[in-house]
């Protein structure tokens, strides 16, 4: 196991049980054996989205996965909401632009939710709106948007709800078919605690229909083509990274077998634990209010300290965490806790960042 503690927002420590299997022979993409794991690996997907619909495991980062779903659900010139919470929110605005669709752009600060009023209301002053785009927990901040309210919206329309909760998934609620969401993205160094390298997709029935209208250039990316491959013969279009889809088998029967609101609680106490400890030494919370906070990492400030040399001198000490962006570049900390973290890490992990804080000081 490596030495260092990844606090990061993804990739993760990788469990030594995950590891075992990077050192094993490999198989072949198109034998019963690999259709058998991607079929089991399908139905354990299909319950951490909770859908009733195949979920594509696609090999790719998420920003991969970003812009199959982009070009598989629109065509040039549609009209989209983007929700623009952070560097996310931006990428999605980004992909969206690139491919031609006319987008409407609802941008806010760094710390903010998106407000819903804001969304109704271009809605209502764009009657041609084809989707709304919106990342579920945007790392860059440490945002938790309301997903939920969104599907409320779109849920009896043609509107398509596009979400990424690329890091959102396992460490906080939710549920795809419940919530009326037609197209999500997850990746597989985040809470599946495998390494990068795999992404997925669930859609759902108002997505596949879309999905026949897409004129925007796709051939990779082309969902399609995974959705064949899998019914017809539990197999990827295209090789697939392989070795990772082993890993992803072990990892789903034990977040399964754990229990994902299980996870959920779990992450949500490590978070409780980090905002009190930050808290104690000074440090505010970016994320003001509690309903827009994720599990999936904590965004701590405090003005007049130079956070990129304590960083660095926790990276020295075997701790990895990561700084902010933009206006925050020099003052925010991002803790994240998606990896087998426990509390006592935690405690220990802030007994040196006081120690560095009181150096920084002069304390």
């Amino acid at each position: 196991m490596s030495s260092k503690l990844l606090l990061t927002p993804g990739p993760t420590n990788i469990p030594e049980r995950y590891l075992k299997i990077f050192g094993e022979d490999i198989i072949h993409h198109r034998t019963p054996e690999f259709r058998r794991i991607l079929k089991e690996s399908n139905e354990n997907l299909k319950k951490v989205f909770k859908t009733k619909n195949d979920v594509a495991v696609i090999t790719s980062s998420g920003t991969g996965a970003m812009e199959a779903a982009i070009v598989n659900f629109f065509s040039k010139g549609d009209k989209v909401i983007v929700i623009n919470t952070g560097y996310f929110g931006e990428r999605f605005r980004k992909i969206s632009e690139i491919y031609g669709l006319n987008v409407i752009n609802l941008g806010y600060e760094f710390g903010d939710g998106y407000k819903l009023e804001d969304v109704k209301k271009a809605l209502a002053e764009n009657t041609d709106v084809k989707g709304i785009l919106v990342t579920h927990s945007e790392t860059s901040v440490g945002i938790l948007n309301d997903v939920k309210a969104l599907g409320e919206l779109t849920k009896d329309t043609d509107m398509l709800l596009v979400v990424d909760t690329i890091s959102g998934l396992v460490a906080n609620d939710f549920d795809f078919d419940g919530w009326h969401v037609d197209v999500a993205i997850a990746g597989s160094q985040k809470a599946f605690l495998i390494p990068p390298g795999l992404s997925f997709i669930a859609i759902s029935d108002k997505a596949k229909k879309a999905m026949e209208k897409s004129d925007l250039p796709k051939y990779y990316f082309s969902i399609k083509q995974y959705q064949k491959y899998f019914d017809e013969s539990s197999e990827t279009p295209y090789t697939p990274a392989i070795a990772l889809i082993l890993a992803l088998h072990e990892s789903l029967k034990d977040l399964i077998n754990k229990g994902i609101d299980t996870t959920i609680k779990e992450k949500y106490e490590l978070r409780k634990l980090i905002e009190e400890k930050a808290q104690n030494i000074g440090f505010n919370l970016l994320v003001k209010e509690e309903k827009n906070r994720t599990n999936t990492l904590v965004s701590v400030y405090r003005e007049g300290v130079i956070i990129k040399d304590i960083i660095n001198a926790l990276e020295d000490q075997g701790y990895t965490v990561t700084g902010g962006k933009g206006k925050y570049g020099e003052s925010l900390m991002r803790i994240g806790i998606l990896g087998e973290i426990t509390k006592e890490q935690i405690n220990d992990f802030f007994i040196l960042f006081e120690k560095e804080l009181k150096k920084q000081l002069g304390e």
